[in-house]
């Protein structure tokens, strides 16, 4: 059996391309009919990854064409890892070396939940099992054994150090945050510890975001209201799971011009793109969508190089032991059953 990992992330294809391959939420139980004896789908807004295992080799252009539902598809943006570079790539994703933002720590809650769900429709077997935990416990080591998640460690908080950048104090800002996910969370969280006092939240669910504006000391605002908030903020933070674009130029017309010499800085975090990107063109918006964020989470690398080489070494610790593990019991099923009897005898003695 084979371990292969098949995917594309920020390293490869901007938001555009990746947008294309995040939609597909039963890519999993679709790729057991495309050859794979196990498959697990992992969408973050930073990757879109196929962890497989086979007995025959699965083409690159199969996986990617699951992924999209179209027949006709470039798939030169993909990156392939076989074995044990499968092995050790999912371990430094689970563990956040992979990610934009170096260290942050959604990714292994992402993770766990994409485990959960193969799982759960039966497309993750005893092979895929095997590596998540493993990932799983390599992650934990990583985090607990290194400063790797110290600074600025999530899309989130990025977000907010370029909202830093452009505004200086935040505290004088009138922000409003669409979603209340996991990453609108930690943005909201952020924002909050960055001293915005005037503090929005809006999202589908009326009850979410009352509670997330509660944790933060703001304001609920009706999910059908919040486009009449253009008139009074200055900045707008976008992350929900919406697959179209929830704002348009044409949303914006009438806004801007009630604000003469007062730009909108909107900043989409959301995978697929939350904001229509022709939104940038119009006089008075400033507009970042999730690769605008990797220059500013570059900086961040920089400080902790000496963290990511500690956590690097546990990871090849980890890649070598399961390695062996795998090994010996793979060994051991090929014996058994190339010798049913000596089964038989091992669970007599």
């Amino acid at each position: 059996m084979n371990l292969f990992c098949v995917g594309l992330s920020h390293h490869t294809a901007n938001v555009e391309t990746r947008e294309i391959f995040s939609a597909n939420r039963e890519a999993d139980c679709v790729l057991r009919d495309a050859g794979c004896a196990e498959a697990l789908v992992l969408t973050t807004c930073n990757r879109v990854e196929v962890y497989g295992a086979s007995q025959n080799p699965v083409a690159t252009p199969d996986v990617a064409r699951c992924l999209s539902r179209k027949i006709d598809i470039d798939h030169s943006a993909f990156y392939r890892h076989e074995n044990a570079d499968c092995v050790q790539h999912l371990f430094r994703v689970a563990s956040g070396l992979d990610s934009m933002v170096v260290g942050e720590t959604e990714v292994l809650g992402q993770a766990k939940k994409a485990y959960e769900s193969a799982r759960a429709c039966g497309s993750a077997g005893p092979f895929l099992h095997r590596l998540f935990q493993r990932a799983f416990r390599a992650a934990k080591e990583v985090r607990s054994q290194t400063e790797i998640t110290r600074g600025a460690v999530s899309v989130g908080s990025v977000a907010v150090d370029l909202a830093a950048k452009i505004f200086g104090d935040l505290s004088r800002c009138k922000v409003l945050v669409v979603g209340a996910g996991e990453n609108a969370e930690r943005t909201a969280r952020a924002l909050s510890s960055r001293g915005v006092v005037d503090l929005r939240v809006s999202n589908r669910s009326p009850e979410r975001a009352r509670d997330l504006a509660a944790n933060v000391g703001g304001t609920a605002v009706p999910f059908e209201d919040w486009p009449e908030q253009f008139r009074k903020i200055d900045i707008l933070i976008t992350s929900t799971s919406a697959e179209a674009p929830l704002l348009t130029p044409a949303q914006f017309e009438s806004t801007l011009r009630e604000r003469i010499d007062r730009p909108l800085f909107v900043i989409d975090i959301g995978v697929p793109r939350n904001v229509d990107p022709r939104v940038n063109e119009m006089n008075g918006v400033y507009l970042y969508d999730i690769d605008s964020l990797q220059s500013v989470a570059e900086q961040a690398r920089a400080t902790r190089l000496q963290h990511i080489a500690a956590a690097e070494k546990i990871i090849a610790e980890h890649v070598a032991s399961f390695e062996e593990t795998l090994a010996r019991g793979l060994e051991w099923r090929a014996r058994n059953i190339a010798h049913p009897q000596m089964r038989i005898a091992e669970q007599g003695s």
